[in-house]
């Protein structure tokens, strides 16, 4: 039967019936293993980087059972095609200057692809560059994949190579043109056909099936999981783990959702250690939320541990006791003591040293401080059994105390001492006149975030540069550590603006 090709290369575009290609036969034989509507897709680009590089050509073979489509389109990348990549697909600048643009034919392909099985020879390459490109036309695609690649390597253990030249050469697949997208997407079909002829349409549709069956740390799963799993983006964001009575469980982030998310049910092998938190009770459900940024899903993970108390994040389980030390002078002495958050505004107050989630953690920090620069602990407050006053503490009579609490070390110099100890801890005053905004762009879509702080203080997110802000105004010390490390080294994609 004819194939119908819709060809829409350079200015020109249309429709035309053409008879069977030489591997016509091959490609007959690969019906039986297409039970789905598939589409074998190829792409040429401006270069290999997923966000920064644009797509320069489309090509995708469409099969329905016996029928087979196939479409090809040049595009315009909105950017400079680079000379090494001109000479190696033969796609000038001259040749896209009149292509429609990705967006023009977005909703075209999308409804083409959609609901079909994605093949491609480096499938994580084609797919990771159309879904780029859909959200940057804001469209959300999501398929179930298929690598050519490594249905080649199942199917064909003996070989070393298997990139698409290499089964070029291999089974003298002939092409019109090489590194044009319809003509890879055409090679990759006929492989198929080859395969099958050599090694039976029963073999490669298991090897098909082992290919795409779920990965091994998903087997075993409830169902409705395993579904809400296989829709995990490869995008930064926050997810939370809950039981299967609806128990928070686990909240976390990751620069890509999907892959952090399934490191929680990959078994460990030869006796390893998981980087992940072990959960040992069943988990019902994901949930997941979006982020342009890494910045922007630390805050937001932040804000979820705070608001669930998830049974297995250590912060979830401490107690909102944020404190620090301040200094008072008495009897000419400077004598440190704990200060809370909850009765004294840390965004407004000068001359703090450390945050901690705990009086007691504060406590440990000045006996230490007193040890390692021999100072008075009857003085710092941090005896273990408090002296009568003017008696000699406990660390003078082991050598570890100047004499401060028997008049032998002056105040002066014991406080100059105390001071010195203490200025690493130092918490750093607010650099800036006002309000800042942590700004994050997402470079394939151009979307904005910013989250806004003043005085240490995170006072929320929101989208673009203006609108109201999401999220409670609050002090505290991951915020305070987040903000401070990134002002030490900005992430790349983010900048600050002044409020």
């Amino acid at each position: 039967m004819p194939l119908l090709i819709c060809n829409l290369r350079g200015q020109g575009g249309g429709y035309s019936a053409i008879k069977p290609p030489r591997a016509a036969l091959e490609s007959q034989t690969l019906n039986p293993l297409f039970a789905q509507p598939c589409a074998i897709v190829d792409l040429e680009t401006t270069g290999g980087h997923i966000s920064r590089d644009r797509i320069t050509e489309v090509g995708v073979i469409l099969i329905d059972g016996d029928r087979v489509e196939r479409f090809s389109s040049l595009i315009n990348p909105g950017q400079p095609i680079p000379p090494f990549i001109e000479n190696m697909t033969g796609i000038s600048d001259a040749m896209v200057a009149a292509a429609p643009s990705f967006a023009d034919l977005a909703e075209r392909l999308l409804t083409m692809l959609s609901g079909r099985l994605f093949l491609a020879h480096n499938a994580r390459f084609d797919y990771g560059f159309l879904k780029n490109e859909f959200r940057r036309a804001g469209l959300r695609f999501q398929s179930q994949s298929l690598c050519t690649v490594k249905l080649s390597r199942r199917l064909y253990p003996q070989f070393f190579k298997h990139s698409l030249d290499s089964l070029i050469e291999r089974y003298d697949i002939r092409l019109p043109e090489r590194h044009r997208a319809l003509a890879d997407a055409e090679a990759v079909h006929r492989f198929l056909g080859i395969a099958s002829q050599e090694l039976g349409e029963a073999a490669v549709g298991a090897a098909m099936a082992a290919v795409l069956a779920a990965p091994p740390e998903l087997a075993g799963l409830p169902a409705a999981l395993q579904e809400q799993l296989e829709l995990l983006p490869d995008v930064p964001g926050v997810y939370a783990l809950y039981g299967e009575e609806g128990k928070p469980l686990y909240v976390g982030k990751g620069g890509n959702l999907r892959t952090r998310v399934l490191a929680h049910f990959a078994a460990v092998k030869g006796g390893g250690k998981s980087r992940e938190v072990h959960i040992g009770e069943p988990i019902g459900r994901v949930e997941w939320q979006e982020t342009l940024g890494e910045f922007g899903a630390h805050l937001l993970e932040l804000r979820l541990i705070h608001a669930l108390k998830p049974q297995h994040n250590h912060r979830g389980k401490l107690s909102p006791e944020l404190c620090s030390i301040q200094l008072e002078t008495e009897d000419g002495f400077t004598r440190p003591k704990v200060v809370y958050a909850r009765e004294l505004d840390f965004s407004r107050t000068a001359d703090l040293y450390g945050l901690f989630r705990h009086a007691r953690e504060a406590r440990k920090i000045l006996a230490e401080i007193a040890l390692g620069n021999a100072l008075c602990q009857s003085v710092l407050g941090v005896e273990a059994v408090t002296s009568r006053k003017g008696a000699p503490c406990a660390a003078l009579k082991l050598g570890r105390c100047r004499g401060a609490c028997i008049g032998r070390e002056p105040a002066e110099v014991h406080n100059i001492r105390l001071l010195g100890a203490l200025a690493k801890l130092k918490v750093k005053a607010w650099p800036f006149a006002g309000a800042i905004a942590v700004v994050e762009t997402d470079e394939v879509t151009g979307e904005r975030a910013e989250h806004v702080f003043d005085r240490w203080c995170y006072l929320g997110s929101r989208q673009g540069d203006g609108g109201p802000l999401e999220g409670a105004p609050s002090f505290d010390l991951d915020s305070y550590k987040l903000l401070e490390g990134w002002l030490r080294k900005p992430a790349e994609g983010t900048a600050l603006r002044e409020l």
